[in-house]
């Protein structure tokens, strides 16, 4: 048994001892003794009663399953989660299937067909402005233009061989050499050059073409403007540029034109050209 003193409470290890605190005696009569309850081997930890409120916890929760759940009333259950035992041990995660490697549908590519254009075309039109519009000024045939053709190239060769005389008969010599001959031609494209530029862009049209009858038209069968004539000049250097290439185009276009009367929107005709009537002066009311 073990012993409190009345006067400060304080425990009493021993019988008949004065109390260490207030030094008042510690008589079995005056002392207040409390049961100690022993435990002993396994059942120590479970010698201790539970406090009321568990007790009182547990009471409500049984009878709230009965009401809830009448037939699992006999069922062994525990009485509230707290009781449950926690394993702190891990989870052994369940393994995961070995991925299989995905397999492509790997299709046969096709073979691309690749087209290298070498020689472009040399597509001059523009839409339908590109072909004559007015069926009363047809084009020229080509017998007509290879005479107009032919009366201009006597005439520029004739100009060449008096511009040569003239330069032999004040000193100069003719020496047939490498760098003689480009000097030669030289001057033959200039005075080509110019023969079709003054003639196409002052008179608009070369002496060939007004001797067989001939005359620059546009598109429309009308006279052409100054800029059309100054393209033509050029798509003459052009044509002959390119090994006279651009003359005998005209043996494979639609239309029978050439490289010039492409560039310049204009073509050479044997007939009279449009005159489009001078706007009135008085306007319509």
């Amino acid at each position: 048994m073990i012993r409190i003193c009345p006067k400060c409470g304080a425990l009493l290890l021993r019988q008949n001892v004065r109390c260490s605190v207030c030094e008042a005696s510690s008589e079995e009569e005056n002392s207040i003794p409390i049961p100690e309850t022993v435990a002993i081997g396994p059942q120590k930890a479970e010698a201790t009663e539970e406090p009321e409120w568990r007790r009182e916890l547990s009471r409500r929760l049984r009878e709230y399953r009965a009401r809830r759940h009448p037939n699992e009333v006999g069922e062994s259950r525990p009485e509230l989660p707290i009781y449950q035992k926690i394993s702190l041990e891990p989870r052994a995660e369940p393994e995961e299937p070995p991925k299989r490697p995905r397999v492509r549908n790997q299709r046969p590519r096709q073979p691309q067909r690749v087209e290298i254009c070498i020689q472009p075309e040399l597509d001059f039109s523009t839409g339908d402005r590109s072909h004559p519009q007015s069926p009363l000024v047809p084009v020229a045939g080509l017998a007509e233009r290879r005479a107009a053709g032919a009366i201009d190239a006597t005439i520029l060769a004739l100009t060449c061989l008096g511009f040569g005389a003239l330069f032999r008969s004040l000193g100069g010599e003719i020496v047939m050499a490498k760098a003689d001959a480009v000097i030669y031609l030289a001057v033959v494209a200039l005075i080509y050059s110019l023969y079709l530029f003054v003639f196409t862009t002052m008179a608009g049209s070369t002496p060939g073409m007004q001797v067989r009858g001939l005359t620059v038209v546009s598109m429309d069968g009308t006279l052409p403007e100054t800029r059309q004539l100054l393209w033509r000049s050029f798509g003459y250097v052009l044509s002959a540029a390119a090994m006279m290439l651009g003359y005998f185009w005209a043996l494979w276009d639609e239309d029978r034109f050439t490289w010039h009367d492409r560039i310049s929107q204009t073509y050479v005709t044997s007939a009279s050209p449009v005159i489009l009537p001078e706007p009135s002066v008085y306007g319509s009311r």
